[in-house]
């Protein structure tokens, strides 16, 4: 396996993975729905316009994995995803050493993540990385007709989730 550039001949595949990325934040909100190719497309097609770097993992001519990044003064992780039959297989980790790499190409130190809360893989995969601090938290209303089954307690704070 090894982390290669986004070329424009790995559209379709990078736009297969990011509608089930979609759909698997959706699932996090309890929310069921269908991978949106033509939503992906577009949403794809707007990182490469934006010249955001993207970056996939190739194993044996198949595209498993994708990282999309937003550079301003520091790194963002947008994006992550991996094909489900290559989990836990170290995708992850190459696509993440690559966006280390071009944190510390900008002169920073760290890659910077919005999770969703019930994201528990990805949650145990950024701490077995060192990623330990919790820096933002998002809050918003909820959506119409969002499963909210958690609680989440932040300072003196309690929120639904």
């Amino acid at each position: 396996m090894n982390v290669i550039e986004f070329e424009d001949k790995y559209f379709e595949k990078t736009s297969e993975l990011l509608a089930n990325f979609r759909v698997t934040l959706r699932a996090f909100k309890g929310i069921k729905s269908e991978p949106d190719i033509e939503a992906a497309k577009q949403e794809l097609r707007w990182a490469i316009d934006d010249k955001w770097p993207i970056y996939l993992v190739e194993d044996n001519n198949q595209i498993v994995g994708y990282m999309l990044l937003r550079v301003d003064d520091c790194v963002w992780a947008e994006h992550i995803y991996v094909d489900p039959s290559y989990r836990r297989k170290g995708v992850a980790s190459l696509l993440y050493d690559k966006a280390e790499e071009v944190s510390n190409s900008i002169g920073g130190d760290t890659v910077y993540n919005f999770v969703h809360p019930n994201n528990d893989a990805m949650m145990s995969f950024l701490r077995s990385k060192g990623y330990t601090v919790l820096n933002l938290v998002e809050v918003r209303r909820p959506y119409k007709n969002e499963g909210l089954n958690k609680k989440y307690k932040i300072g003196n704070n309690e929120f639904d989730y």
